[in-house]
C-alpha cells in the first residue's frame, strides 16, 4: 500500500468521469475545511495481509492526524502511486472497514466518490508534516 497524506487548509472536488462500473451513479461535489486527506493506493499484496495492511494504515491515519491537530479524514483511492492494483471491489469493501474503523475511534471520515476521476481544489500549507509519502 502507498500513501500520500496531505493536510489542506481547504480541500474540495467535483465528480467528471465515471471509471469503475461498480462505483456509485450519484456524486455530488464537497467541499472541506481543516482536513487531513489520505492519498491511499492499494495493492495486489494487501489482498493477501489485508488484516496487517488494515492495521497498518489506521496506525499511519492516526499518527498524522495528531501530529497535524485534525479530527477529519478524507479517505480518496488513488491508484496512480504504484504499478500493482489490487481489484475495485476489494479496494472499495477494505475502503469502507477503514472508514469504520476511524469513526468508532472518534474521526470524522468522509470518502471521495470511488471510481471517478476528479476536479480536485488542494489548499495545502508548506510545514513539515502537511505531506507524507508512506510504503506500508
Amino acid at each position: 500500500m502507498k500513501l500520500l497524506l496531505i493536510y489542506c487548509k481547504r480541500f474540495g472536488y467535483t465528480p467528471t468521469v465515471k471509471t469503475v462500473e461498480s462505483g456509485n451513479d450519484f456524486c455530488m461535489p464537497a467541499e472541506y475545511e481543516n482536513v487531513q486527506v489520505a492519498f491511499i493506493h492499494v495493492e495486489q499484496a494487501d489482498i493477501e495481509k489485508d488484516k496487517e495492511a488494515e492495521k497498518k494504515l489506521i496506525k499511519n491515519l492516526k499518527w498524522v492526524c495528531g501530529k497535524n491537530q485534525v479530527n477529519k479524514i478524507i479517505l480518496h483511492s488513488f491508484a496512480h502511486l504504484s504499478e500493482s492494483k489490487a481489484d475495485p471491489e476489494f479496494t472499495m469493501l477494505f475502503f469502507n472497514r477503514i472508514e469504520e474503523r476511524m469513526k468508532n475511534a472518534g474521526y470524522e471520515v468522509h470518502q471521495t466518490p470511488f471510481g471517478y476521476f476528479l476536479d480536485l481544489q488542494v489548499d495545502a500549507p508548506g510545514f513539515s508534516l502537511a505531506r507524507v509519502f508512506k510504503d506500508i
